[in-house]
């Protein structure tokens, strides 16, 4: 058995922003389940969700300040939480790293430097709870200088740092080293230092004993200059301590078979049944109810980094098409009205929700027949998984964990019963267009489409798989 303390800014159900919190909500639950010791820790965020008893576990004097430490557990799960109780840095409204405006909060550099020394204490056991991990597994920049404060240490555990995704740093200016007050060893170019500014993500990158990201693809993408935002050098030297391991999904959550936010369950062998959440979707967005008309979903941020500025370009053509497109996501405010003026000009083949809905999201990947997912880079994605979990055909561009995780559908593929999707290959208009206009044929072919539904959903995709990878990874180190 080991002892893992798993550090990470963000855990769903606790607290959620993005794609890691399902992550460091749902592997440390998965270790657990393999009979690990585990510890997750995280600040004490005001907006956090603890629906466990929060209990005074014990007190730390850091740079003259006093900061407790809380205990909860993991809502409906076994998995100790532990919290870094420090209101003057977290007990801020809302959003984790930015305030109303979008702007990350002025003194980010502090707030997640002091959690860094916070876990490099709880990392040496030196918290009075006699509980010393083996493994200490860091998830992005936020956490990216416990790997390089316990670098510094006598005796300590072994340090893994996940790469969730490359184009987030943490970047802080110059001053925020000596704010910081960072030990001069862990201060020069091949340390923490990047182009005279402070990189958090480096500590990870440098001083980590592995480095993982979320799909063996993306692994190699970042060794390259398109994927690797100027470390890409750093990376390819340390390749030899560099994997990927793809995420799993929340198997309990995403499940058709019972899952209390769609309109009718469904499995496999009941596939009939989907399309009564097709037309609720359709109902409910104001779409023509057409059960024929294939309808296409899409959630996520409307960000370049998901293609959106790819599939606005498309749009002109698509609508001559016969189909329906749903959309649920918010983020740069011009593709939103851009997508809004779509939906007003074209109300019964376009629906957009800007926002989040988790109860929409869950009836979208029941109810659409297909899933677009035309990132430019997509480190692993989790929605081209459960839409394969929910027998929606993801289309997805090659690149990162999409290519590892959806089987193109070729004359070969569906032969041999592995076809779970639609692959194109370049970031343009033009691969995404074609992509949808092979998807077209592919519905119109009720016994190919029904194939590639039923292999989707026979895949694995659990958290059991992708522990017993890290597991395999820590009894190693």
């Amino acid at each position: 058995m080991k002892k893992i303390l798993f550090v990470t800014s963000e855990a769903h159900p606790l607290i959620k922003t993005g794609g890691l919190a399902d992550v460091c909500g749902s592997l440390p639950k998965a270790l657990t389940e393999l009979l690990q010791d585990i510890r997750l820790i995280l600040p004490n965020y005001q907006a956090l969700k603890a629906s466990e008893n929060v209990r005074f576990l014990t007190s730390i004097r850091i740079d003259n300040r006093n900061i407790n430490i809380l205990e909860t557990l993991m809502p409906d799960s076994q998995v100790i939480v532990w919290l870094v109780d420090y209101p003057a840095y977290y007990n801020y409204p809302g959003n984790p790293y930015v305030d109303e405006q979008g702007e990350p909060w002025s003194n980010n550099a502090e707030r997640f430097g002091l959690f860094c020394r916070i876990v490099t204490e709880v990392a040496m056991n030196r918290i009075n709870q006699d509980w010393q991990p083996d493994v200490v597994h860091c998830n992005d920049w936020q956490s990216g200088l416990v790997p390089a404060f316990l670098s510094l240490e006598e005796g300590r555990p072994s340090t893994v740092f996940t790469i969730h995704n490359m184009a987030y740093q943490g970047l802080f200016p110059l001053t925020s080293a000596s704010v910081l007050n960072l030990p001069g060893q862990l201060w020069h170019p091949a340390g923490l230092e990047f182009h005279g500014m402070l990189s958090f993500i480096k500590g990870g990158l440098v001083y980590s004993d592995y480095i993982t990201t979320v799909s063996p693809t993306y692994a190699l993408e970042i060794q390259t200059a398109e994927f690797g935002y100027g470390l890409e050098g750093l990376l390819e030297h340390r390749k030899e301590f560099l994997g990927g391991i793809i995420n799993g999904i929340d198997l309990d959550q995403w499940d058709p078979e019972k899952d209390p936010n769609i309109f009718q369950c469904y499995s496999a062998k009941t596939l009939g049944k989907k399309l009564l959440n097709k037309t609720a979707l359709q109902a409910k967005l104001g779409l023509p109810i057409e059960e024929h008309i294939p309808l296409f979903g899409l959630i996520g941020r409307l960000v370049e980094q998901k293609g959106i500025d790819l599939l606005l370009d498309c749009f002109s053509e698509m609508i001559t098409m016969k189909l329906q497109f749903v959309l649920l996501g918010s983020g740069d405010k011009v593709f939103e009205k851009q997508l809004q003026e779509f939906a007003e000009l074209y109300p019964d083949k376009i629906a957009i929700k800007i926002g989040y809905d988790e109860a929409l999201a869950h009836l979208i990947e029941a109810g659409a027949d297909a899933f677009l997912m035309p990132s430019r880079f997509e480190p692993c994605g989790l929605n081209q998984m459960y839409s394969q979990r929910y027998g929606t055909v993801p289309i997805v561009r090659k690149t990162g964990g999409l290519a590892d995780t959806v089987i193109d559908a070729l004359p070969e593929t569906l032969g041999n019963q592995t076809a779970t999707g639609i692959v194109f290959n370049e970031a343009s208009p033009s691969a995404l267009l074609e992509a949808i206009k092979r998807t077209l044929i592919l519905y119109s072919m009720p016994d190919s489409w029904k194939k590639i539904q039923v292999n989707a959903m026979g895949k694995d995709f659990s958290w059991q798989r992708s522990a017993k990878q890290y597991l395999e990874l820590y009894q190693k180190l």
